[in-house]
């Protein structure tokens, strides 16, 4: 239907009353007459906008896509906010959710885009697409019958992934098999693990990585906490390397399974008086009687830095490895119609000490075109960030027990462990899938004989190093010999991955992981929290 001008103008003004009056009418939002701009300047200029779309849409050279025009304006006018206020198209808003609650309708395979392919890393234990047979090395070809070689990963996923019940029928290269194989999969609630590792190590320490802070993750601690603690370990290791964050309260309630209730955690600030508040523990479960060591490094965020940072102020544990990365800024998702949302930062929070965690320097980085555009590269990012640290004097602050710790932005560790790199080779390896895709050809001839003691040995090496030529890898014999025991790690934990599970391969992979083990090796020093800190006044005391 066409609109005659006088119908455009009608709509115009219509458009225009609406949000007039729901500005005058939906006060939820506002702070108070003192900070909320002038209203008759705010309606003037939602008039021009209006204005201005109407002027586009009706002029404009060619068709003018209403949606996006659109959305374009709405990102447009969140460019002068931070980073993490952001616009969610609903079908973005729906992915983000399912990720924060830890569970979606699927087929329960971890994947990964290798070439033109989606390939299955490994299919999750106890999920449809292991009941089904699916392997490790499979490649997705099809879905529901359509070709998806090329395809981007984040649009193989939305299409594999559906309501409970649904089917979806998947069409799969297997190595060692000519024809394509066809799997009609009925999808199951699949639960993200936040706990994907927890055992007892050899030495007797336990040892548990949460990868992020998600709905799950106080239920699925206290789960390994448990069994943990009933086979008798002698200290604990939490790994929260390259953790990201999560729920707020989720960080909250796991710092409580160590410190007892009643204890404050984090509070937060922000311009909106509803937006400050104080989180405190409200259980008095404590587990006690063992160290507690937390690992964290430059990727550690969020919940990850309330959860290191709490226990360091209430001194039930110390912090190891590298300064986080210093994101402390709190955000609030808010549905819009159609589907859609917008996540907006709307306070700043704060440790128990009163250190505020958040860096502005990475909020001014994300926002820098030069960092979007890829002209920086990773090194040049970091020298950056360290520069402003050094720039920005970390502040004192002290513990409940009056330990001296620091201020500035993200965790600053007790005891700084530095990781070791990856040499160049190495990096090759990874980025061509090679320890991947020769593990998968080694299982096709070599199933039978490997079992979970299986142990690399030279003529395996040598065999690899000629696949690795063989798909085009140059390298010299130095580069080898330097990198000799971390190849034959990661031959050992990729073939180990293939025949039985990803636990049992990331017990092999850590013997290589330099700065866990140092972290590990800190727990020869002490054998109890007291202990522990007197430990760690001899090390200040150097």
């Amino acid at each position: 239907m066409k609109l005659n001008k006088t119908g455009k103008i009608l709509v115009s003004i219509g458009v225009i009353s609406w949000i007039v009056i729901g500005l005058l009418f939906f006060n939820s939002d506002k702070i108070d007459a003192e900070t909320t701009p002038n209203q008759t300047n705010i309606y003037k200029k939602i008039e021009l906008f209006v204005e201005v779309f109407n002027k586009l849409r009706v002029n404009y050279v060619d068709d003018v896509d209403i949606d996006e025009l659109i959305e374009s304006s709405i990102k447009g006018m969140l460019e002068d906010m931070d980073p993490h206020t952001v616009y969610f198209t609903a079908d973005d808003f729906e992915r983000f959710t399912t990720d924060t609650k830890g569970e979606f309708g699927g087929l329960g395979i971890s994947i990964d885009k290798k070439g033109d392919y989606i390939t299955v890393v490994s299919p999750i234990e106890g999920t449809p697409a292991y009941r089904m047979g699916i392997h490790s090395g499979d490649k997705i070809v099809k879905i529901d019958g359509e070709d998806i070689v090329g395809m981007a990963l984040d649009e193989g996923i939305k299409r594999m992934r559906g309501d409970k019940g649904t089917k979806v029928v998947i069409g799969i290269l297997r190595p060692g098999v000519d024809e394509e194989l066809e799997f009609e999969i009925i999808r199951d609630i699949i639960k993200i693990k936040s706990v994907p590792y927890a055992f007892k190590m050899d030495n007797g320490i336990g040892y548990i990585r949460i990868r992020h802070f998600n709905a799950h993750v106080t239920e699925e601690l206290r789960e390994k906490l448990d069994e943990l603690e009933s086979e008798g370990i002698r200290g604990l290791l939490i790994d929260l390397r390259f953790n990201p964050g999560g729920l707020l309260t989720e960080a909250v309630n796991t710092v409580n399974e160590f410190i007892g209730k009643n204890k404050r955690i984090v509070f937060t600030k922000g311009r909106n008086p509803q937006a400050n508040s104080e989180l405190f523990t409200r259980y008095n479960r404590i587990r006690t009687g063992y160290p507690v060591v937390v690992l964290i490094n430059e990727a550690s965020a969020s919940a990850s830095e309330i959860f290191a940072g709490s226990l360091q102020d209430w001194d039930r544990g110390l912090v190891v490895g590298k300064t986080s990365f210093g994101k402390g800024s709190v955000q609030r998702l808010f549905p819009l119609s159609g589907g859609n949302g917008i996540k907006i930062t709307t306070a700043k929070y704060y440790i128990n000490s009163g250190r505020c965690i958040h860096k502005d320097i990475n909020d001014e980085l994300l926002k820098d075109e030069r960092v979007k555009n890829g002209d920086l590269s990773q090194e040049e990012i970091k020298e950056i960030r360290e520069k402003a640290e050094e720039e920005n004097k970390k502040e004192i602050y002290y513990t409940q027990s009056g330990r001296v710790v620091y201020g500035g932005g993200g965790i600053t560790p007790d005891i700084e462990i530095k990781q070791s790199l990856i040499s160049d080779l190495g990096i090759e390896f990874r980025r061509k899938n090679i320890f991947f895709n020769y593990s998968v050809n080694y299982m096709l001839e070599n199933e039978d004989s490997i079992t979970e003691d299986f142990e690399v040995d030279e003529t395996i090496i040598d065999d690899f190093l000629e696949y690795a030529k063989n798909e085009g890898i140059e390298m010299e014999q130095t580069e080898v010999d330097s990198s000799f025991r971390w190849i034959k790690n990661s031959i050992e934990s990729n073939i180990i991955a293939k025949k039985f599970d990803d636990v049992a391969s990331y017990k092999i992979a850590i013997r290589e992981d330099t700065q866990l083990q140092e972290a590990l090796a800190l727990f020869d020093h002490f054998i109890s929290t007291e202990e522990m800190f007197v430990y760690l006044e001899g090390i200040e005391e150097k």
